[in-house]
């Protein structure tokens, strides 16, 4: 008997401890739960996102603004200048460009086309580049003499013949419009009978072209 109230008497002085620690159980779980409850929350009840209004799809425009939005236009290059000519020297005509209908060459003394302009000037006479460009060639033409070649842009190259052997320029030379390529001669076997004179060709894209339409092009 005394056993059983020894035991009865142990519990009883052990019982406030035992509901204080279920006491502060039930407060951890109670705290875990809702700190669980308040995470699983949807994100868009604390930010919610702006609904989407099939009549105005951007909130910050207004529904008079719906209209189509025009391209913004692709920024245009300024057009490129057309390369610009000038005489090879100021001296005579005295065969002009014909490769649609054929002229007499007085030296070889038949009917045939022309490719470019002949000006007959005085021996010495300077003979100019007829536009900025590159020299390509110099060399001696078995029937139209002493020869500079001038590449320029745009595909063009002009052809300076029968020209004085003492030429001053050499292939890779930048010239400028005007510049003193040469001097005028007397080497052309194929235009003898024309005296002292220049032989001036163009071309583009490698097409023959009458220089005359090209003088004073801007």
């Amino acid at each position: 008997m005394s056993n059983k109230k020894n035991f009865v008497s142990r519990f009883a002085g052990k019982g406030y401890y035992i509901a204080l620690i279920l006491c502060a159980i039930a407060i951890g779980i109670s705290g875990y739960l809702y700190y669980q409850n308040a995470n699983d929350e949807p994100a868009s009840m604390d930010h919610p996102s702006p609904t989407l209004d099939v009549l105005n799809p951007d909130p910050t425009m207004g529904t008079n603004d719906l209209r189509p939005v025009e391209p913004k236009p692709e920024p245009t290059t300024p057009p490129k200048k057309p390369l610009k000519f000038s005489r090879p020297l100021s001296g005579k005509l005295v065969m002009d460009y014909s490769m649609d209908c054929l002229c007499y060459n007085p030296t070889t003394r038949d009917w045939r086309t022309h490719d470019g302009m002949d000006f007959a000037a005085q021996a010495g006479t300077p003979v100019c580049a007829s536009a900025d460009g590159v020299v390509y060639t110099v060399y001696e033409d078995e029937t139209m003499g002493k020869t500079v070649v001038i590449r320029h842009a745009d595909g063009y190259v002009t052809t300076y013949a029968s020209l004085d052997v003492n030429v001053k320029v050499a292939p890779g030379d930048q010239v400028t419009m005007g510049q003193t390529i040469g001097y005028v001669g007397h080497t052309a076997l194929l235009e003898t009978e024309l005296g002292d004179h220049v032989h001036f060709a163009v071309t583009c894209n490698g097409k023959n072209v009458d220089p005359e339409d090209l003088f004073g092009k801007e």
